[in-house]
């Protein structure tokens, strides 16, 4: 897979002609980009449209957490609109898991199209020890992540979205294939913002992470493809 393919683009923006701009931008050289609660409720699938339309591949992160049945009935619906990959939370438990996962398939083999990819989140990378200690989560936050990509990985998920703290633990107790998708990626030039739990581009990779999410530091630049292939150049 070459460096390029490995980034996912956040596309943190509200409009459709930012979708539009930013898609056409950084086409060349990142094939995926990430539709967020935001977009999703600003334009709903037109932005979704948009992506596809220009050769791109969707990751809708809306993070599904309610009732199997109701989960089960959104990963269908997904199946239907050539999603690339989506997110649950996996502190919706197992059997909601599952739910997710036996929807989109059934889906798909009825539509003859490709399963997408599920993906479940674990501990949110705004979150620290404190954060889940204030909702009744005693754990570490590494303890509790390993525990909920393990209920992950039972349920048939195809990954998780983890903080690049946990992905070198996370790959030592997982099959080759399982997908870790990184978010928390700060570019060693670039804030940190609200994010607690975070890493570089080159770190996250190296630790054992499959794809890295980069929104702000790519989005918010003066100059988007320039700041994409600074992060490419940097993974050497």
């Amino acid at each position: 897979m070459a460096r390029g393919e490995k980034i996912i683009v956040a596309l943190d923006v509200n409009r459709l002609e930012d979708v539009g701009r930013l898609v056409d931008k950084l086409r060349p050289v990142v094939k995926i980009f990430k539709i967020g609660s935001e977009l999703f409720t600003s334009c709903g699938v037109e932005a979704i449209d948009i992506v596809r339309r220009k050769g791109c591949r969707v990751f809708l992160d809306l993070k599904f957490h309610d009732i199997p049945n109701t989960v089960a009935k959104a990963a269908r619906s997904l199946a239907n609109q050539n999603i690339h990959m989506f997110t649950i939370h996996t502190i919706g438990g197992l059997n909601m898991m599952k739910a997710a996962v036996e929807g989109a398939r059934e889906e798909a083999r009825r539509l003859n199209v490709a399963v997408p990819l599920i993906l479940g989140v674990t501990v949110l990378t705004s979150l620290d020890k404190d954060d889940m200690k204030s909702v009744g989560i005693d754990d570490s936050v590494q303890g509790e992540v390993l525990r909920l990509v393990e209920l992950a990985e039972e349920a048939g998920l195809d990954g998780v979205i983890a903080s690049p703290n946990e992905v070198s633990e996370i790959r030592k107790n997982v099959k080759k294939d399982f997908l870790i998708v990184t978010p928390g990626i700060r570019p060693e030039w670039c804030q940190k913002s609200d994010q607690k739990r975070v890493a570089t581009p080159k770190e996250a990779l190296g630790s054992g992470a499959d794809y890295i999410v980069i929104g702000r530091p790519i989005t918010a630049s003066s100059d988007p493809r320039e700041a994409t292939e600074k992060i490419i150049e940097e993974l050497g």
